[in-house]
């Protein structure tokens, strides 16, 4: 069989026209001999009825709801939304089964609410395809060895999505969302920004966590295992969207995008902390975050002292665990990450020159940066934020 996962994201079966466009995509693969397995999303985003976060909003928040049941109450939006989603295709003479993340084979941690995938068993997956029959699957949920139900946690249906594409062997996996791809910026940002063909796996994961929100990168990377293609594309359109594929030598990557920064992304809302640490331990300071539970990223260490940042609604309870440590944190509050991405940075002199010369004709001051083997980040203020993601799209002439 020449199989097709296809992924729907909440805002593509939030409505009954919504719908139509998935199952009109559906159709296509069919049309082109594709078995097709669905994944479907909760449907809609936050205020919606049936969205996860509302559901979420019906049970107390004081902590009393064990983490087990949260996973079965979140686990419904999902089971509406592919019920919901296989009548619409009965309706149109389409052959459909409705299964679970356990009922599709997928075995997960006990870890509620940020399941691991451990292993999926294809078997029931293959025998309804083999019947002829459109499989629509639950998305952001699976099952433990005992047979309860656990949820993926954030990108949890990409995840499922990509999860089947690689045990099923699929041809592609696609990613449907309310956009036309991976875009070089945000367009809410940078009105010139365009659609990507092409990406690798390398470079989208970089993006997402850097603060693209198109595919979770945790599903990317299960993809890459094995290498099975994925396509983002918009649910109301039949453009061919962005094709992400296996990581490609620097050589290459400038023959197919003749540039070698790819894509600009920025984290918005971050505080930087900075430590003169004396005679304390590094270490020290980054177990108590831990501890506490205080995401820190960006981190800058020198022999007597340290830089990094943490979300801002975590700065106030960062600063008092410092204190109570003995140190005095200098806060720089209020910040954002923007980073360049591009598999062809790499090796590449004169890349932060530019970096450096693009923000500072802004007049934009760079706080603090760092570089990895296909991204460079640089801390600025947020007020700085999107006009140093502007200048950095137009220095690397992303919109050509």
């Amino acid at each position: 069989m020449r199989i097709l996962v296809q992924k729907f994201g909440g805002t593509s079966v939030a409505t009954h026209q919504a719908r139509l466009s998935a199952v009109e995509h559906v159709e296509d693969a069919l049309a082109k001999e594709y078995s097709v397995v669905v994944v479907v999303s909760a449907m809609g985003r936050r205020g919606e009825p049936y969205a996860t976060d509302t559901l979420l909003g019906v049970v107390d928040d004081s902590g009393s709801v064990a983490k087990r049941d949260l996973d079965i109450l979140m686990s419904c939006g999902e089971a509406i939304s592919a019920v919901v989603f296989a009548s619409l295709l009965r309706s149109r003479g389409h052959e459909v089964t409705v299964l679970n993340g356990m009922q599709a084979g997928i075995r997960t941690t006990a870890q509620y609410g940020e399941a691991r995938i451990l292993e999926i068993n294809p078997a029931r997956l293959l025998d309804e395809l083999n019947a002829g029959k459109v499989v629509v699957v639950m998305g952001f949920q699976g099952g433990t060895q005992d047979g309860d139900i656990t949820t993926l946690g954030r990108g949890g249906s990409d995840t499922t999505a990509t999860a089947l594409g690689v045990a099923l062997n699929a041809e592609y996996v696609d990613i449907f969302t309310d956009v036309e791809g991976i875009m070089t910026a945000d367009p809410r940002i940078v009105s010139d920004a365009r659609r990507l063909h092409h990406v690798t796996y390398t470079e989208i994961c970089n993006l997402a966590y850097q603060g693209a929100k198109v595919i979770h990168p945790r599903a990317v990377e299960i993809a890459m295992q094995k290498n099975i293609p994925i396509r983002v594309r918009s649910t109301t359109s039949k453009g061919e969207g962005t094709l992400v594929t296996h990581a490609v030598t620097a050589m290459e990557v400038n023959a197919l995008h003749d540039q070698f920064v790819t894509g600009v992304t920025q984290t918005p809302n971050v505080t930087q902390i900075n430590l003169e640490l004396g005679a304390a331990s590094h270490q020290n300071v980054f177990s108590a975050m831990a501890e506490h539970e205080i995401s820190v990223d960006f981190i800058s260490i020198a022999p007597d002292r340290v830089a990094y940042t943490v979300p801002n609604k975590d700065a106030g309870r960062a600063v008092e665990i410092l204190e109570q440590m003995g140190h005095s944190p200098r806060l720089v509050s209020d910040c954002a990450k923007v980073a360049a991405v591009g598999a062809g940075i790499a090796g590449v002199p004169g890349i932060m020159a530019k970096i450096v010369d693009a923000l500072s004709q802004e007049g934009i001051q760079i706080l603090q940066s760092a570089d990895s083997h296909t991204t460079i980040w640089c801390l600025v203020r947020q007020h700085d934020m999107e006009g140093a993601v502007r200048a950095l799209h137009r220095v690397f002439n992303l919109a050509n």
